[in-house]
């Protein structure tokens, strides 16, 4: 068996800058509160490799990992792969935006196996990043839309 998350939210932010923030990573420490910070390790066109590094966890433990991530802004989509894929067998991201009346969705698509020594199963990993992926959404959102009304003109002004 192997796991599968799905998790998604709606921004009220124009998809440009949804997908500007979402996807400058050398910023994601300051958009995502589970990392602690990353390196950019090489950029080739539409595809960053980068390395992530998370908070301590509860017992001290700090995980850190290589990943891949091509952007496709045509196609308001994003694929992204652990290269360094630690506890996991493999693990496959695949971001996507749609334009909606209220602003942007977002949705995030995790396709994983854990190895068969790792400290969890798929199920338990399943569950973490179902509860971990709703947390980091709404800080996300929360974030974007704070901006997004930081760059709105003042109607007062429009005159």
């Amino acid at each position: 068996m192997a796991g599968h998350t799905q998790n998604e939210i709606i921004i009220a932010a124009p998809v440009d800058l949804v997908w500007d923030m979402t996807n400058d990573v050398a910023n994601w420490p300051q958009l995502f509160s589970e990392y602690a910070s990353v390196e950019i390790l090489s950029q080739e066109g539409n595809k960053t490799t980068f390395r992530l590094t998370m908070h301590p966890d509860d017992n001290g433990k700090v995980w850190s990992w290589v990943s891949e991530r091509e952007t496709d802004r045509a196609h308001l989509s994003v694929k992204a792969r652990r290269v360094e894929t630690g506890p996991f067998d493999h693990m496959n991201i695949h971001w996507r935006y749609e334009e909606v009346p209220a602003g942007t969705r977002m949705v995030w698509t995790q396709d994983f196996a854990m190895k068969p020594d790792a400290p969890v199963d798929d199920e338990w990993m399943t569950d973490n990043i179902n509860k971990n992926s709703k947390v980091q959404l709404a800080l996300i959102r929360d974030k974007i839309q704070k901006a997004a009304t930081g760059r709105r003109p003042d109607p007062a002004l429009a005159d």
